[in-house]
């Protein structure tokens, strides 16, 4: 077997890693628990010790490799930078799962970077449950929003699913117009009046961010129905993911006469209402922005990003190959 890259993807409900041999092909691919330890984690900073450890053994050992044999490491961690005081216990906790200290750790945002754009230059924007962008120009990373749903994530699937419950309880109330997506949230939730909706949220869901986030789905629905305030919410919520990335360009230096490669990640991309206005402001904007599918996950990101880190990137030829075995795995 040629030189092999590990590659961690953290994140709020999985923890992601794998094998990537110098030569494009995956050694070995799995899926462990979440290893973020702020919320909801007794365990906390040896919740990551142990997801990491187990982790980085199991899939090494489905590879036939020992820790020893990886060439290079990248472990890309939920929170990673958000908390400066954690940031050596972090470290420690990767260095422990490999048992050398060929590795770097970074957010978990750069292993979406790396995989949506093979590595290359550029920006990946991430709407999920949160939202943020992060990018690369010759070496040089810059990071913008991922504030958080209480002041930031503009344009996430939090964001919109707030924004839903306002109309929501506008038109209910009649201090706005109504529209479909009274009926679709009062199916989605099976309220049995509109006051319910209060206890289903703050009550029996506890303002859970990730079930208010899942409710952007109910948005777009109104929205492909015609409500006039989901069709608001989610080109308010295009228009903010392209200030991000319009922000990020301009941190990285980037001018209005270069090329500047985009991409994307996470769900709230799957819904042709945000990316089709996110990709028309890009398209309008003075700058020049080549928009570009994502290549590979990003758990196959953080891989690509540790073999550029050791020095070795993967030959064009490899990374073909890689991109060509995820898309006929799909």
């Amino acid at each position: 077997m040629s030189r092999v890259f590990l590659g961690v993807d953290g994140g709020g409900t999985k923890t992601a890693f794998c094998l990537l041999t110098a030569d494009g092909e995956v050694a070995a691919r799995l899926d462990g628990p979440s290893c973020y330890y702020l919320t909801g984690a007794e365990e906390g900073l040896d919740l990551v010790v142990r997801v990491l450890r187990d982790g980085v053994s199991a899939v090494c050992a489905s590879a036939g490799v020992g820790q020893e044999d990886v060439a290079y490491a990248f472990f890309g961690l939920p929170a990673y930078g958000e908390v400066s005081g954690d940031l050596p216990a972090l470290d420690a906790a990767a260095g422990a799962s490999l048992g050398h200290d060929r590795f770097a750790c970074g957010n978990d945002t750069v292993c979406a970077w790396a995989g949506s754009l093979g590595g290359a230059d550029g920006i990946n924007v991430v709407s999920g449950t949160g939202s943020i962008t992060y990018g690369e120009r010759a070496g040089t990373g810059v990071r913008v929003g991922g504030w958080g749903e209480t002041f930031g994530d503009e344009g996430s699937g939090y964001w919109i699913g707030i924004r839903g419950l306002r109309a929501f309880s506008k038109m209910a109330d009649g201090r706005a117009p109504e529209g479909p997506l009274l009926g679709v949230l009062r199916e989605e939730l099976a309220l049995g009046t509109d006051l319910d909706l209060v206890d289903v949220v703050l009550n029996r869901w506890r303002s859970d961010r990730r079930r208010i986030a899942a409710l952007s789905r109910a948005v777009v629905t109104a929205a492909s129905r015609g409500d006039a305030a989901a069709l608001g919410i989610l080109d308010s919520a295009a228009a903010e993911l392209a200030a991000l990335v319009e922000t990020t360009r301009r941190r990285l230096g980037f001018g209005d006469d270069e090329l500047v490669p985009v991409s994307w990640s996470g769900g709230v991309f799957s819904a042709p209402q945000v990316r089709e206005p996110f990709l028309a402001r890009l398209r309008e904007s003075p700058a020049r922005y080549d928009v570009r599918e994502p290549l590979v996950p990003p758990v196959l990101g953080a891989a690509l990003h540790a073999a550029q880190l050791a020095g070795t990137p993967l030959a064009p030829s490899a990374l073909d190959r890689l991109v060509a075995g995820v898309r006929a795995s799909a």
